[in-house]
């Protein structure tokens, strides 16, 4: 399974805003200088974000955007199926039309592929990777 640059650039996008979460809107622009990343493409990104509720807008001058939860309530899972959609491997485990789902075994491979999956991207949420970016800027600085 890849993770599309969608997704990655979502998780980057938000562990931006949880590292800069003051209780003021972070501008994309800002965002973007930090990551490297095109403003536009993180535009694009957002707007799926703030439809499924991870994320808030603020308009006008000082406007940006914030997390709409706490950074120890959103988890990488919740990201990565939000730009990704399903995380299972194959389609065949989650829409179980395929005509061979209850004589393949290999589906059995799949489905333990997915929930292992599952069961360590609903285990991280922004809160630890946040920990995890300070504790390697001490690293470096020291």
């Amino acid at each position: 399974m890849k993770i599309s640059t969608k997704g990655r650039y979502a998780l980057r996008l938000m562990l931006d805003l949880a590292l800069h979460d003051t209780g003021e809107p972070v501008s994309l622009k800002d965002i973007a200088r930090r990551q490297d990343l095109s403003e536009k493409y993180l535009e694009q990104i957002m707007v799926t974000l703030h439809k499924a509720g991870l994320v808030s807008s603020v308009r006008g001058a000082g406007g940006g955007y914030l997390l709409r939860k706490p950074a120890d309530e959103c988890t990488v899972g919740d990201i990565l199926r939000t730009t990704e959609g399903s995380l299972m491997p194959v389609s065949c485990v989650e829409n179980a039309q395929c005509e061979r789902i209850n004589g393949c075994v290999t589906n059995r491979v799949w489905r333990k592929l997915g929930e292992a999956i599952s069961s360590v991207v609903d285990q991280i949420t922004l809160s630890d990777m946040v920990e995890w970016e300070r504790e390697r800027i001490e690293d470096y600085v020291i």
